[in-house]
């Protein structure tokens, strides 16, 4: 499972002109599930998003995490993060999970964030999604699980 986190002020999601999830000042997380990704993925990558330290503290470090802060999280489906681009001019998708894996580990994902965190959004899986956001610092991290 793959999440490319952004520190953001503010992010949104909006399907066919239509906003559907928008958060404050917290996380956005792009997440790819893989082939070979089960449950234990899911919770591992739960734990990271949750507690990774990217917000600043009182000597303005990055010691702090969403968990610390209570922030909000969105969570938006995007297969093509586990693309292989190694070679060639266009993308291959083998290392992305078929689209009932994806959907079902994702929305797995989503429930697992939404037990501890309360301010829990998702984007549309398997829609044509307009994502915004407000990157802050520009704080971006690749996380795998």
């Amino acid at each position: 499972m793959i999440a490319l986190i952004q520190r953001v002020t503010e992010a949104g999601v909006t399907v066919g002109g239509r906003e559907i999830a928008a958060i404050g000042r917290g996380l956005l997380a792009l997440v790819a599930v893989q082939p070979d990704d089960t449950e234990r993925e899911v919770e591992r990558m739960c734990e990271r998003l949750l507690g990774y330290r990217v917000f600043p503290d009182a000597d303005d470090r990055m010691n702090r995490s969403l968990l610390d802060e209570g922030l909000e999280l969105l969570l938006v489906p995007q297969f093509t993060l586990a693309a292989d681009t190694r070679k060639g001019t266009r993308a291959s998708f083998t290392r992305a999970a078929p689209p009932e894996l994806g959907r079902r580990l994702f929305d797995r994902l989503a429930d697992a964030c939404r037990a501890r965190i309360a301010g829990t959004q998702t984007g549309e899986f398997g829609a044509n999604m307009q994502v915004r956001l407000v990157n802050d610092g520009p704080v971006t991290f690749w996380l795998e699980a």
